[in-house]
């Protein structure tokens, strides 16, 4: 069964079936909350709240919201489900002004934002590929040092403020992130 790819034996943790059936194909193209994500795909979105509340910004946070330091931020940190499974640990970080209630997010921030008329209009996002600490291994269900998927998300408003910055670790073995890409024309 290992050598066919239908189980997977991970050292200390014990016997796994693996995952069947295609990858979750998410396009890069456009602004989409995770929750409208897996509704689209026919997916049941769960999340578990490991934290939230208001908090002193880190360094990272101040510069991409353009906060002070002395400023507070709201901060969500949840791990994402798709019908049941761990597919995503998302750490979201608002200004107050934007969130001052954290507590009312459970499942979609952004239909808590659209609500408040302060959901982002855009996005820049910058992927990369990490091995997951214990800890974050732990929380998705696989090996650790696994091989994860890490997306820095600032959304803005459409006047241009920051209002949004997210840190996604996503499952390689589940998410195929997809961009479409054109050849510039001289001009």
């Amino acid at each position: 069964l290992v050598s066919d790819g239908l189980i997977e034996q991970r050292r200390g943790a014990g016997t796994f079936v693996r995952q069947r059936g295609p990858k979750l194909e998410h396009r890069l193209s456009r602004l989409t909350s995770f929750t409208d994500y897996m509704l689209a795909r026919g997916k049941t979105s769960t999340s578990q709240i490991l934290s939230r509340g208001l908090f002193a910004p880190t360094p990272d946070e101040s510069i991409a919201l353009g906060v002070a330091s002395s400023s507070l931020v709201a901060r969500v940190e949840r791990l994402r489900y798709a019908d049941g499974v761990p597919v995503a640990l998302e750490w979201s970080t608002l200004p107050e002004d934007i969130l001052p209630r954290p507590e009312r997010v459970e499942t979609s921030l952004y239909a808590i934002l659209r609500e408040s008329g302060g959901a982002p209009s855009r996005a820049i996002q910058r992927m990369s590929a990490i091995n997951l600490s214990q800890d974050e291994a732990q929380l998705l269900g696989l090996p650790v040092a696994a091989a994860a998927l890490r997306i820095d998300r600032t959304g803005y408003l459409p006047s241009g403020r920051p209002i949004e910055f997210t840190r996604g670790l996503y499952r390689s073995d589940i998410y195929d992130f997809v961009a479409e890409l054109g050849l510039d024309t001289p001009g």
